[in-house]
């Protein structure tokens, strides 16, 4: 074990047990105790791989840029990728490893470029009415009825119609990816082959819908992917096929947890959410936009950042990491650092000086930020304008979270309120392609 840092002391017996259902729940005392004695802490998981985890945001910031940390498996254990250990579970079994998140310069370079010129920011905002009528149509589905399961009935399904509408997904075909998504994003109770299962149906559909597509193309963002090129480069089928799983897999359960976490936040912290509220009804839109940054940086959908190997030997806080290693960047930590960030662990939705990593750094970034903040937006404005006496149903020690490594969400999120007294909208069906 490399020796610890000046200054850094040495694990103790005190040291907070970690990845329990209790530290699912609250892992952020954890994570101080973590940034205080063992910045740079390497840890068993609870797949048998040993990482780093990296709790200071300085040593975050550095570590996600650091081009020495390789998003590429094979730099890992072969076994540990097979076995699902490491990536997001049946990628590999599927042929979905061609994608953002698993690759590096050069390659990570060129499809980057040829992706954003399909999912520019032009086609995200000219997308927000339709974000707006999902957001009105799914809680025209339980806004009479007084209660509803947030998570199940709104957080969930409307970024996965949304990622949907945006691929080009006909509408008749959603529900199918609304039961694979929800077989995903179960992942941390269910049983890994039903994830696998799940990934390979969706690969195939997206195969079959990009030979669809190559004969009729349109203004859908697949229709973009197979446009995209670049000094005659082009995606090739499979890297297509990767890239609609992943923005679809990044895309859908990031949102449902800023969603989530983010209305969880706002109910837990009453004065802030009535400064929302107000707001909102005023129609004023600068709180509402560092609102969703400020929800991104106090309880964000992404707990640690996806796997980084040592492609040669680095240190990280003064602490060697040998080549091989994995690190994890935990951006939960990272994000109430309070040498970075003041009242670290108070909810101030009008915070300016707010440079979370929420969305990640450095050229693994977030692609897909845009649409998540746009759909946050929508979704929490609508929901305190349209619910304003919206209250939870639950004690929140009686609230279950997901025991997934990378992502941080409630597995329900009970709420009552008011009726609503008046017509439901009707809005038109997602349009088919």
């Amino acid at each position: 074990m490399p020796a610890q840092p000046e200054g850094v002391q040495p694990a103790a017996q005190s040291a907070p047990q970690l990845f329990t259902w209790e530290f699912a729940a609250d892992p952020y005392p954890a994570y101080a105790w973590l940034r205080e004695h063992a910045p740079v802490h390497r840890t068993k998981l609870p797949s048998g791989v040993e990482a780093w985890l990296v709790t200071r945001y300085a040593d975050a910031r550095q570590a996600l840029a650091d081009s020495r940390l390789s998003k590429n498996p094979a730099h890992h254990s072969e076994q540990a990728h097979r076995t699902g250990r490491v990536g997001i579970p049946g990628e590999r079994q599927a042929d979905l490893m061609t994608h953002l998140l698993n690759i590096d310069p050069p390659d990570h370079t060129r499809l980057r470029r040829l992706v954003s010129k399909a999912f520019t920011p032009r086609r995200v905002a000219e997308f927000e009415p339709r974000v707006q009528q999902l957001t009105d149509r799914l809680i025209d589905g339980f806004a009479q009825r007084g209660s509803a399961d947030l998570i199940h009935e709104f957080a969930f399904p409307l970024p996965i119609y949304a990622i949907c509408d945006m691929l080009g997904v006909p509408a008749e075909d959603q529900d199918d990816f609304r039961d694979w998504a929800g077989m995903m994003i179960r992942h941390g109770g269910g049983q890994r082959g039903g994830v696998g299962r799940a990934v390979k149906r969706m690969r195939a559909y997206l195969l079959e819908l990009i030979h669809r597509k190559r004969a009729d193309l349109g203004d859908d963002l697949i229709s973009g992917l197979i446009r995209a090129s670049d000094h005659g480069e082009h995606l090739t089928e499979n890297e297509a096929a990767a890239m609609a799983f992943i923005l679809l897999f990044a895309g859908f359960e990031t949102t449902v947890n800023l969603i989530g976490n983010g209305t969880y936040a706002l109910l837990r912290n009453p004065e802030q959410r009535a400064l929302l509220q107000e707001s909102v009804v005023r129609g004023e839109t600068a709180l509402l936009e560092t609102g969703i940054e400020e929800l991104l940086r106090y309880d964000g959908p992404v707990e640690l950042a996806t796997w980084r190997f040592a492609t040669a030997p680095l240190t990280v806080g003064g602490v060697e990491i040998p080549v091989g290693d994995p690190v994890l960047v935990v951006l939960a930590a990272a994000d109430r650092d309070p040498a970075r960030f003041a009242d670290e662990n108070t909810l101030d939705l009008a915070r300016s000086d707010n440079p979370h990593l929420g969305f990640g750094h450095g050229i693994h970034y977030c692609i897909g930020a845009p649409l998540a903040r746009l759909e946050g937006r929508s979704a929490l404005a609508t929901l305190l304008s349209r619910l304003p006496d919206l209250r939870l149903a639950e004690s929140p020690e009686n609230l279950r979270w997901r025991g997934g490594l990378i992502m941080r969400g409630l597995r329900e999120l009970p709420v009552e309120f008011s009726p609503e007294q008046r017509s439901p909208h009707v809005l038109p069906e997602p349009p088919t392609h």
